[in-house]
């Protein structure tokens, strides 16, 4: 009698995946005459967040060292999301130290971009190992749109990287975003939460409310379902930002996750083997969507407004115009104590640079340095001295 039961629930969430998404049928298995040469090993560069020069090489060999953990490595952001969390650790996949690049939390709704030979790619929720030949693993704590993975895994072989199923892998316990989610997102968070209409957050409620389908009961998605097993160095790549995270965030103006460092430990390692956390940053604020902190009058401010211009701030996952303010320092240290961070990367120097404008809160006061040397300095005396644990501070340009 259980196990009659339990074939007719298996076969429930079966058919509720069949008639969510009767228009997914995206051939994906249409392999590209050669498979790009693998470069050569390189020195490890300092994170930034560079744009890639190196060709994705061949899918890896099976591991035949040791099947222990080693060392985890976590990029995090400090800010509202757009951050470049992808650029900074593309950079670093690159390096080829790292077994894996995973993703812990979120799903469609975020998005990186990325730079290979000069070309830019978007993902929204493959990791970006995939570029470089690195299995990339979907988290248990991520959701997961099935249209929209295939879309993306269609994406990448039409562009030429190659053995998707290969490398990239779904945690079996990945919850999934069906259509429904999507129509009730697009007609209630969007408008008065601005969210993404993703379909994210009634996701996660099924979730939590124990009566979500998990990827391991859907057929299509067999082929990519991960084994569970992680060794060697782990890069773990974060979505969103800090001050979108679910509790620490301007609730209910926030991400339905946490995309604090502490949930990368969700994949199945203890928190012992953390080693370096990239946290990063703009050297000005944006925020994409609702945000009683972010009011529409920041729209009307002329100096914010070439900031927004020269920075090119729109979403990469919705396009939508991001909201500009100067960098809340204040807030940035509370970002870098809480998530642990060691190593902050602050981009888009160039952008005041080219605005000539180096303006920052700090304390509730509006701070003008006289420029950009003064102003990285300035910032750098505050950071190190409010946050101990940070052992290195990087800025960079836009790209």
């Amino acid at each position: 009698m259980h196990n009659q039961k339990q074939t007719q629930k298996q076969t429930q969430k079966q058919n509720l995946y069949t008639n969510t998404y009767t228009n997914a049928n995206i051939n994906i298995n249409t392999i590209m005459s050669q498979p790009p040469d693998k470069p050569p090993k390189q020195s490890p560069p300092k994170p930034s967040s560079s744009p890639s020069s190196s060709s994705p090489p061949k899918p890896p060999k099976p591991n035949t060292h040791s099947t222990k953990i080693q060392h985890v490595d976590i990029c995090c952001g400090l800010n509202w999301g757009d951050e470049a969390k992808g650029k900074i650790t593309a950079n670093l996949a690159k390096t080829g130290n790292y077994q894996f690049v995973c993703r812990w939390a979120g799903g469609h709704n975020a998005g990186h971009t990325i730079y290979v030979n000069q070309i830019k790619h978007k993902t929204h929720l493959i990791p970006c190992g995939v570029f470089y030949c690195i299995p990339s693993i979907i988290g248990p704590d991520c959701v997961l749109h099935p249209p929209s993975f295939f879309e993306e895994i269609h994406e990448l072989e039409q562009n030429g990287f190659h053995h998707t199923k290969e490398l990239v892998k779904i945690s079996p316990k990945t919850h999934i975003v069906t259509n429904q989610h999507i129509q009730e997102d697009q007609l209630y968070y969007q408008s008065t939460q601005g969210s993404t209409a993703k379909g994210i957050a009634p996701c996660y409620r099924d979730k939590y409310a124990r009566k979500g389908i998990q990827a391991k009961d859907i057929p299509e998605l067999q082929p990519y379902l991960w084994d569970e097993q992680l060794y060697g160095n782990i890069l773990c790549e974060g979505a969103q930002g800090f001050w979108l995270d679910i509790n620490q965030g301007n609730y209910p103006y926030v991400t339905s996750s946490t995309t604090l460092p502490y949930g990368a430990c969700s994949l199945g390692f203890p928190i012992q083997h953390i080693r370096h956390i990239y946290g990063a940053s703009k050297l000005y604020d944006t925020r994409a969507g609702i945000d009683p902190e972010f009011p529409e009058s920041l729209l009307d401010d002329p100096e914010l407004a070439s900031v927004a211009k020269y920075g090119h701030e729109y979403g990469t996952t919705t396009g939508r115009p991001r909201k500009v303010q100067w960098l809340q320092v204040d807030k940035l240290i509370h970002a870098i104590q809480t998530t642990g961070t060691t190593h902050v990367i602050v981009s888009k120097i160039d952008v005041l640079e080219q605005t000539n404008q180096f303006k920052y809160w700090h304390q509730q006061q509006l701070q003008e340095s006289a420029n950009l040397t003064q102003m990285k300095q300035e910032l750098e005396t505050i950071l190190y001295y409010e946050c101990p644990l940070l052992q290195s501070i990087q800025f960079t340009g836009e790209k």
